[in-house]
């Protein structure tokens, strides 16, 4: 093999020690792009109530988003209980900072206990408006009240979510549970909590949602 000349040496060790260094502005080509951070803030719906962690929406969310060629995680942030006043209480470290956008999957809890919907509308508006100051965009994942609790309480509960979108201009996916709802199939014995087919069906329903999102991100 023929011996390299001493500056040639020089600048295949400059690069060597460019790229060790982790600094790779000077080769755009094989820098690596850094994936777009989700983080899905829910309740027992998201967070994965009775499945395993892989099964869960945030993991098959990000799965999907990986199969269509996007560069993407999605953090489970959800927790089986909350309402939407204890997603607010938790907000700040359940979305940390880098975060670039957030799906907000709250208000679920609230509707199953009869609460009065002004408390969940005053809380996931809060939600969004906390992360819009923080500079982080919102998905807000809506849902719908049963209408057992009649249709004066169902008629407030279902407009809280697009009047929220519309009014801070976030984007809106009416109804997280959309083609799993009531069907059998496709919940658990408890028939509220969706099984890992039902999630499946969600991640498909919302996927064009999400992507919509993520290209509204991509213009930030």
């Amino acid at each position: 093999m023929k011996r390299q000349s001493g500056p040639v040496m020089t600048i295949i060790f400059a690069c060597a020690a460019l790229l060790a260094s982790g600094t790779t502005d000077l080769f755009p080509a094989y820098a690596q792009t850094k994936p777009v951070a989700l983080v899905a803030l829910g309740d027992s719906l998201s967070a994965g109530y009775g499945l395993p962690a892989e099964a869960a929406f945030p993991a098959q969310l990000e799965k999907a988003l990986r199969a269509k060629g996007h560069n993407v995680t999605v953090a489970n942030a959800g927790v089986s209980g909350d309402t939407a006043s204890a997603g607010l209480d938790r907000l700040d470290w359940s979305v940390p900072d880098g975060t670039d956008g957030v799906i907000v999957e709250l208000g679920a809890n609230d509707m199953l206990r009869g609460l009065d919907p002004a408390v969940p509308r005053q809380a996931i508006d809060a939600v969004v408006q906390r992360l819009k100051a923080r500079g982080i965009p919102v998905l807000l994942a809506g849902m719908y009240a049963s209408r057992n609790l009649g249709a004066d309480y169902a008629k407030k509960f279902d407009s809280l979510y697009p009047e929220i979108a519309k009014k801070h201009d976030v984007v809106l996916y009416p109804f997280f549970l959309d083609g799993v709802a009531g069907v059998t199939s496709l919940n658990l014995p408890d028939g509220m909590h969706p099984t890992a087919k039902g999630v499946e069906v969600i991640v498909a329903r919302i996927l064009p949602t999400v992507e919509a999102f993520l290209a509204r991100l991509s213009k930030r």
